[in-house]
């Protein structure tokens, strides 16, 4: 069931053209630096960007502990669009629910992440819009979580990202 309340959605502008920024997003290696917020560290144990591809990684907050997540790629359109569902599971990859990953009851099972990305001149605009609640996102920190990696990107993208 579809929650009442206003679903998560946050734009960011990058000071990079909309290759470069959508190249980050879809390049593991590049991902490995900036997708984990700050303070936190994230290990792929498999990452396939391609439509129908899979994502599987460890993220570890120190204070909070860590979760496993998985993940589907169902569309790619270069350089305008992602689309990819994420999930808690075990290191397995058994899914589990975001309870056991330190998040509320009203977690949903599934979230479906959208980004989208537009050029403006040398810049990129890039939209994120999940299907968890603005307010839950909120509460657990996710939200917070996805400006810090946006930070963090943008650092990349401007060569200012420390190794």
């Amino acid at each position: 069931m579809k929650s009442p309340d206003k679903e998560l959605l946050i734009t960011h502008l990058f000071d990079a053209p909309i290759g470069e920024v959508f190249e980050a997003w879809t390049d593991p290696e590049k991902l490995k630096r900036w997708y984990a917020p700050d303070g936190c560290t994230i290990t792929y144990k498999s990452i396939e960007v391609k439509q129908g591809g899979q994502f599987h990684y460890h993220i570890h907050h120190p204070l909070h502990g860590g979760a496993w997540v998985i993940g589907t790629y169902l569309e790619i359109l270069q350089p305008e669009k992602l689309v990819f569902t994420i999930r808690f599971t075990n290191e397995n990859g058994d899914l589990t629910d975001g309870l056991a990953a330190g998040m509320s009851a009203q977690w949903p099972g599934e979230i479906l992440t959208t980004v989208t990305f537009e050029s403006i001149g040398n810049q990129t605009k890039a939209t994120i819009h999940e299907t968890v609640s603005e307010a839950e996102a909120r509460k657990t920190g996710a939200y917070l979580g996805w400006i810090m990696m946006f930070n963090k990107l943008n650092q990349l993208l401007t060569g200012q990202l420390p190794e």
